[in-house]
């Protein structure tokens, strides 16, 4: 049968999940074959682009200053440090990673970088962006960050214009300082659900936790950090450096202490144990009060003798009854004691506390 010819127009009105087509008397879906279409529309662009029309009241040049908030673009910090042979100091550096999946890129263009937590009513733009693929990744040892003030944050600005591209990450140098003091410090810490309780053997080999810290000050710190993820390194016997453990940091105004945990001790170990545990008092759960005793036995295998802060959260109105060590109460609810251990020896802290709920 052949075919009808059709002398009137037809018109395109869809073709997002099939074609919709609109004649002159009905509109029609699923429609056989293929569509050719004689051009493509002149607001159609096959990149990314801002498209304005303004008014003036005259004619003549002049400096429009555009500011809009786009997706795809992001940053955030990190930080390599390198410990001393001694743990004593440690040299940092901190770099800006620049990430672009915005679809364009950006060439010689000028980089402020704003630091803090703005509030954002969405943050769909953050989503997409952690979820965006890396194409390309380029270090560049570029001069230091300048920083100032603004508002309630902190605004850093590459002092050079730089270039981003599409799908590419690039990383521009923060900061720098060498030799910056640094203390280690070996922490155990306890948990207070075993001060209402009898529990016996709480642990053995129990994890020391080791933690180094810094002051933000002096020499080419004392600058305000932009939170991100520290990693330290450590030089070995020949001279090649090994990762020793990482850490997330938050936003570090100056002259505020930085301090990082790096892992667990592997020569440094607990074994602890309630030694006894006594109802004194009370007549139901919301007013007893116990007598309980605890031995902490702290062990070091190391060549050289280490001192562990044991941290314990005491609940509820308490008291120290007896210990072989004095202690220093860090909080309504916190007794610290600091206890030296000798190389290749262990050391016994022995406590006793009256709880009162």
């Amino acid at each position: 049968m052949p075919s009808k010819l059709i002398d009137k127009p037809i018109f395109l009105l869809a073709t997002n999940n099939g074609v919709v087509l609109k004649f002159a008397d009905r509109i029609e879906t699923g429609a056989p074959g293929r569509i050719a279409y004689p051009s493509v529309p002149a607001n159609l662009r096959d990149r990314p682009t801002l498209v304005m029309h303004l008014q003036t009241a005259q004619a003549g040049e002049d400096t429009l200053e555009l500011s809009y908030l786009t997706g795809g673009l992001g940053w955030k910090a990190d930080y390599v440090a390198e410990l001393s042979a001694k743990d004593d100091k440690l040299d940092l550096n901190g770099w800006v990673t620049l990430t672009n999946q915005s679809g364009a890129s950006y060439n010689n263009a000028k980089l402020q970088l704003v630091a803090g937590d703005v509030n954002r009513v969405r943050d769909e733009m953050v989503g997409a962006l952690q979820k965006g693929r890396l194409m390309e990744s380029m270090a560049m040892p570029a001069p230091a960050m300048s920083q100032e003030s603004l508002f309630e944050y902190h605004l850093y600005s590459l002092n050079r214009p730089t270039t981003i591209a599409e799908n590419q990450t690039k990383q521009v140098a923060l900061l720098s300082a060498v030799g910056v003091p640094v203390s280690k410090e070996f922490q155990l810490r306890g948990a207070d659900y075993y001060y209402h309780t009898s529990s016996g053997e709480i642990g053995k080999k129990m994890k020391v936790g080791v933690f180094v810290e810094f002051e933000n000050k002096g020499g080419n710190l004392g600058i305000p950090l932009p939170k991100g993820v520290v990693r330290v390194y450590k030089k070995d016997s020949a001279g090649n450096a090994q990762f020793v453990g990482e850490d997330r940091i938050d936003h570090t105004p100056k002259n505020e202490t930085v301090r990082l945990k790096l892992g667990e001790a592997f020569d440094v170990t607990a074994d602890k144990k309630q030694t006894s545990f006594e109802k004194v008092g009370g007549t139901s759960k919301y007013n007893y009060v116990y007598d309980v005793g605890f031995e902490v036995v702290l062990k070091n295998a190391k060549e050289e003798a280490v001192t562990v802060k044991v941290i314990e959260p005491i609940p509820g109105d308490w008291q120290m009854q007896s210990e072989s060590a004095p202690h220093k109460k860090a909080a309504s609810n916190t007794a610290v004691w600091k206890v030296t251990i000798p190389a290749n020896d262990k050391a016994t802290l022995a406590y006793k506390v009256r709880v009162r709920y």
